[in-house]
């Protein structure tokens, strides 16, 4: 069956008007529960809560509108949304593993998810190895009889490290063993994990999903099967849910995805440009770079590669680089990404957090997301706060 067109998705998919007084935009359900009129009524609606409105943990009808949209956009069954992504991701994660499971992980996840892996988990005799994704080889060989996960995080958020998607994919079904990928950094549209044979694919719905940096969301999808066993356990038993409102607003800023993430490409291979030549700059770090180690993999499993990406400065003096950061005026100094700001997260700021594990990323390294502003405005706030390193 041929899938269903991006603007139809985005647009129409399970938006059934009439059910609503043919309201263009779909209405709010802020609402906790549902009533029935008679018990026959309410014993069907328990018959599947996932589908069923009975009580929003498990059914909201503006949840459920929003549900098969992200579904739709990964070639995916089904998705389940959460409260953060976080939620997604220990979600999915604990849905692949019970009591001595072995997992193996990426080198380099996003902090909570190491956490999750490193001090939650452990507390059930689940242990983790830790390997270089980059090569296939390094996870075959990570592998032993317990191993019940391997989790992917292509790219990852700061250094963007790829792993090729279609090959893990290929090893962990020879061997019967589940796959989740953090897709946040591309969202559905510049890369399905689930089309190259991933199982799961969870993200950061803040990112580009929300867009305006406004509400904190987390985004699992993946097989029927999988997603009906996930909210039959960990998603109704922990109740990380998504609220209604932030569903809706969600729904409003997924009208304009494609856009806003053409428009934040277009202007980062631009900023891009302009960094690359400069003589304080050492190296930009983007994926849709052709400096970059793993370009042609980029090239082949991602679309485009968004707005995020870091560079490493020519200097080494903390002061300096903190001038650098100080100085932009137009980048917020921000955490995120995927709204419309551009937002700047030096490493530097990492040095003493405990959440973070600290600085390994070196004093260099700083992060830039190119938002919505035009490309020169950009250029000119990145050229006058270079001018503030010194040395």
């Amino acid at each position: 069956m041929t899938p269903p067109s991006l603007s139809y998705i985005l647009n129409h998919l399970g938006e059934d008007r009439a059910t609503y007084k043919n309201a263009v935009a779909p209405p709010l359900f802020q609402n906790s529960n549902f009533c029935f009129e008679t018990v026959s009524e309410m014993r069907q609606a328990l018959t599947n809560e996932k589908e069923n409105p009975f009580y929003t943990r498990g059914c909201n009808p503006t949840v459920q509108t929003l549900r098969k949209k992200l579904a739709a956009l990964e070639q995916a069954d089904d998705a389940l949304v959460f409260g953060s992504g976080c939620a997604a991701i220990a979600a999915a994660v604990m849905s692949c593993v019970q009591l001595n499971s072995h997992v193996v992980s990426v080198s380099k996840p996003y902090s909570w998810t190491y956490k999750l892996f490193t001090q939650l988990l452990v507390k059930y005799g689940v242990t983790t190895s830790f390997v270089d994704g980059t090569k296939v080889e390094n996870i075959a060989a990570a592998i032993t009889p317990n191993t019940s996960l391997i989790y992917l995080e292509s790219p990852n958020s700061m250094t963007f490290e790829l792993q090729d998607l279609a090959a893990v994919a290929y090893l962990a079904k020879s061997k019967n063993i589940p796959t989740i990928c953090d897709n946040s950094y591309s969202t559905g549209l510049n890369q399905s994990p689930i089309a190259l044979g991933i199982d799961m694919s969870v993200h950061s719905g803040t990112k580009y999903y929300a867009g305006h940096s406004d509400l904190v969301a987390g985004v699992l999808v993946g097989s029927q099967v999988k997603i009906n066993t996930i909210f039959a356990n960990e998603y109704m038993t922990l109740g990380g849910i998504l609220s209604p409102h932030d569903a809706w607003l969600m729904l409003r800023s997924l009208r304009t995805l494609p856009l806003r993430l053409d428009k934040s490409t277009d202007t980062a291979h631009k900023v891009i440009k302009y960094l690359n030549n400069h003589p304080k700059v050492a190296a930009v770090i983007y994926p849709h770079h052709t400096s970059f180690a793993q370009y042609e993999l980029a090239q082949k499993q991602m679309k485009q590669a968004g707005g995020l990406f870091s560079i490493r400065l020519n200097t080494q003096n903390r002061c300096d680089v903190e001038a650098f950061c100080d100085g932009l005026r137009y980048f917020l100094l921000a955490c995120s990404w995927g709204g419309y700001e551009s937002l700047v997260f030096p490493a530097a700021a990492l040095d003493v957090s405990q959440n973070y594990n600290k600085n390994t990323l070196g004093i260099d390294l700083v992060r830039l997301y190119v938002g919505l502003e035009e490309a020169d405005v950009l250029i000119e706030d990145l050229r006058q706060a270079l001018d503030n390193i010194k040395t």
